[in-house]
């Protein structure tokens, strides 16, 4: 019975010691996760006046730009996969994962070979661990993007696309990311990157806004040979952002339910330990009171 009770007292102790781990993991992702979804809040109005200037270019002038020109066959495709650096965070790198793989099989299935590139260790692990091929790969930065860290991103995908196919090159390009959407859901999303699709958004504008009029100095193509490549950067840098939310979020949540179950196995084992010491106890006593009857009858 005591090695029983040495044995519930060590599971308490270490984890006890667990529980600490988890509580402060999910401390630390609480007081990023702020941080995060503000400053996904401020990459939005840059996004939507870039996206207004490229579209608006896009719509009134004649230019055809190789960024956004689909090619006549779409032979290889490429995907960026956007997962964590690190683990502890529920969910969140399988399921863009899983999004990404069911994007391949379908480029596959359309007879396209597909590139793969990665974002995050997650991605790289998980590819090299099935003896993928991985054109590029950017770790270090999935809990805190910067912009350079999109720009160069932006910098590869766009050489690759521009290449010629005999050198590698890539007719069209898909990202697969985590879309932040609150502090409970996130949800994977896959879009293309190249050629551009400029969308405006679902939502019409409001009736008090006035659209903006451009001029193109010196000329569109120009303007759109500037613009288009800020632009995808843009749109990196905005996937990355939400990533970043949705992994931070993905981890706190996870590390809150780490910590209240670490907590329900210590209240458990403490609960067998308390019934391990009352049956050592009760066979003490027994056996004192079975050694004295016998004294007694001798």
């Amino acid at each position: 019975m005591g090695a029983q009770q040495r044995e519930y007292r060590a599971k308490i102790r270490s984890t006890a010691s667990l529980e600490r781990i988890f509580r402060a993991m999910e401390l630390i992702a609480t007081s990023r996760i702020s941080k995060a979804r503000q400053a996904v809040s401020s990459s939005t109005p840059y996004a939507r006046a870039i996206t207004r200037a490229v579209s608006a270019v896009a719509t009134f002038s004649n230019v055809e730009h190789l960024l956004t020109t689909e090619k006549e066959q779409v032979r290889r495709a490429g995907v960026l996969v956007v997962t964590s650096d690190r683990g502890m965070a529920g969910a969140y790198s399988s399921n863009a994962l899983k999004a990404a793989e069911e994007l391949t099989k379908r480029l596959r299935d359309e007879g396209k070979d597909v590139v793969t590139y990665a974002s995050g260790r997650k991605a790289v692990a998980f590819l090299r661990f099935r003896r993928r091929d991985i054109r590029a790969e950017w770790t270090g930065f999935s809990d805190s993007p910067r912009f350079e860290h999109a720009r160069e991103i932006g910098e590869r995908l766009v050489a690759d696309f521009l290449a010629d196919y005999e050198d590698g090159g890539i007719d069209e390009i898909h990202i697969v990311f985590t879309r932040f959407v609150s502090m409970v859901t996130q949800q994977p999303e896959v879009i293309r990157l190249l050629p551009l699709e400029v969308v405006e958004g679902d939502e019409p504008p409001a009736p008090e806004d006035v659209l903006p009029l451009y001029e193109f100095e010196p000329n569109a193509a120009e303007v759109l040979d500037a613009l288009l490549p800020k632009y995808v950067d843009a749109r990196i840098f905005n996937a990355l952002l939400q990533a970043s939310a949705s992994e931070l979020a993905a981890r706190q949540r996870a590390m809150k339910s780490a910590s209240d179950n670490a907590k329900e196995l210590i209240r458990t084992y403490t609960r067998l330990a308390n019934q391990a010491r009352q049956a050592e106890i009760t066979q003490e006593i027994s056996e004192i009171v079975g050694g004295a009857d016998a004294l007694a009858g001798s």
